[in-house]
């Protein structure tokens, strides 16, 4: 059974900086692209960053280049995503999601809530 924690979130201060973590269990980690999504009180959920499954090619979407990082230790099963320069825009409940490359099996983690405020 695939499962994805996620932990880390919080109460961020704007221009602050928070760090999410993601425990992979149940699946061959370093065969799985790996995202962070996020989705906002009323919005759709976005995608936010995306890194291949030797993470050597990573992604990001437009509002958050340059201000966040993913990154991923095949060692421990863990992919991260490192949050500066915060925004109230930022805040939303962030996704942890594994796919294998070639496979339509998507997996999700349950989520952990950002709020970034003063």
């Amino acid at each position: 059974q695939v499962q994805l924690v996620e932990s880390g979130g919080g109460l961020g201060q704007p221009g602050g900086s928070l760090r999410l973590s993601c425990a992979a269990s149940g699946l061959t980690f370093s065969s799985a692209v790996m995202r962070w999504y996020r989705q906002a009180p009323g919005k759709e959920r976005d995608l936010v960053a995306h890194i291949t499954s030797s993470g050597a090619s990573t992604n990001y979407a437009d509002s958050v280049k340059g201000r966040f990082t993913i990154s991923r230790d095949n060692a421990k099963n863990r992919v991260y995503l490192q949050m500066n320069s915060l925004k109230p825009d930022d805040t939303a409940v962030y996704y942890c999601y594994a796919r294998y490359s070639g496979s339509k099996l998507e997996y999700w983690g349950q989520g952990t809530q950002v709020t970034v405020s003063s």
